[in-house]
């Protein structure tokens, strides 16, 4: 099973636009700042995201607040055929 699910701030973020075949999108960096434990230690984990928004989905995404946290839902997958790089696909979004 490919699914992902991320609390998360919306650091950047492209305009909306469309794919060749009419499709809206949306490409953005998420912020994610949160303390996990591991080893029976606490950690602290930062990092950044590429994701991305297709569809239906892209219109609400394009409409979040920059530094509000969200929680995200979706699946990873490679940024394109030939790349090793991964991109969060969005399927959904809830306020936190």
């Amino acid at each position: 099973m490919n699914q992902f699910q991320l609390v998360a701030q919306v650091a950047e973020r492209e305009m909306l636009r469309f794919t060749p075949a009419g499709i809206p999108i949306v490409v953005a960096k998420l912020s994610h700042s949160s303390q996990q434990l591991e080893a029976k230690v606490m950690r602290v984990v930062e990092f950044e995201v590429s994701a991305l928004a297709v569809g239906e989905i892209s219109g609400q995404f394009s409409q979040l607040v920059l530094g509000q946290s969200y929680r995200f839902t979706g699946f990873m997958a490679r940024k394109n055929r030939n790349s090793k790089s991964l991109i969060f696909h969005i399927t959904a979004i809830a306020e936190q």
